[in-house]
């Protein structure tokens, strides 16, 4: 199965970033990705924490959820929304939630990024619980793929990527981990983040990010990338925008599977 990851550097206002989200898209469609994944907050890198509660949409309908299901049929991609402000009984709050559609253009999942990021370092600070409200579900959905196999494909958001209890309970093929990883902890620790929940539980990750220097003086890592169940970086991109593509092989992961049978010896769960 071919898979893609968008990687952009989006900016504050919501038609452009769409007209390069559009693009990128058909750019990996035109590849042969089979399923493409955007990055956390396609839509809108605002100034403030705020400005996600002014483009928030009621769950079900919105300019967002419909190009992102008008993009999946078009295309005829499963496409991985990244994510986008959803609205809540609070006024105050939006969910950070990651939509999936599939080749007819119907969303078949929804998640609400559970664990909230919150950094502090001199003049570097965020907090996203000042804005954002909490999921409270692990969430997978099933592909039946092009490849004859049925893959699981788990579904977390950018800070979950620190939570490897959260990738366990996925069981998952193939991991989801849409992000905006900041400059100063990306560095740190993004790939070998990533490399970890791959090894950990013999599964793909499919790792889309923001990567550059963007409008409103944030400065995002990058690095999109996919891996295999061995840890191995099949491909990645450094900054800017672009589209990585790579192929997960059926075979080869269960191969790894047989041979290092780690998930069969868990004694805690």
């Amino acid at each position: 199965m071919k898979i893609a990851a968008i990687q952009m550097v989006s900016g504050t206002l919501v038609d452009d970033n769409l007209v390069v989200a559009q693009r990128l898209l058909e750019q990996a469609a035109a590849q042969g990705a089979e399923l493409v994944a955007l990055p956390e907050y396609f839509c809108l890198m605002g100034q403030k924490d705020e400005d996600k509660l002014g483009i928030a949409e009621a769950p079900g309908d919105g300019p967002l959820q419909r190009f992102l299901s008008e993009q999946a049929r078009a295309l005829n991609l499963w496409l991985v929304g990244g994510s986008i402000p959803l609205r809540t009984a609070d006024e105050r709050r939006v969910t950070n939630t990651q939509l999936v559609f599939n080749p007819q253009g119907e969303q078949v999942a929804r998640y609400d990024k559970i664990h909230l990021f919150a950094f502090s370092r001199g003049a570097e600070s965020y907090d996203e619980s000042r804005v954002q409200q909490g999921g409270t579900e692990p969430v997978t959905f099933d592909l039946p793929s092009q490849d004859g196999h049925t893959w699981r494909i788990g579904m977390t958001t950018c800070y979950d990527l620190r939570f490897p209890e959260l990738y366990r309970q996925l069981g998952a093929d193939l991991l989801l981990v849409p992000s905006a990883f900041t400059f100063t902890t990306g560095q740190s620790h993004w790939e070998i983040l990533l490399r970890a929940r791959a090894i950990e539980n013999l599964a793909y990750v499919l790792a889309p990010a923001q990567g550059g220097d963007h409008e409103n003086g944030r400065r995002t890592w990058g690095q999109s990338m996919v891996i295999n169940p061995w840890g191995k970086v099949l491909n990645q991109l450094a900054e800017g925008e672009g589209v990585v593509v790579a192929d997960c092989d059926w075979a080869l992961m269960q191969e790894m599977r047989q041979q290092l049978p780690a998930l069969q010896h868990r004694k805690f769960r």
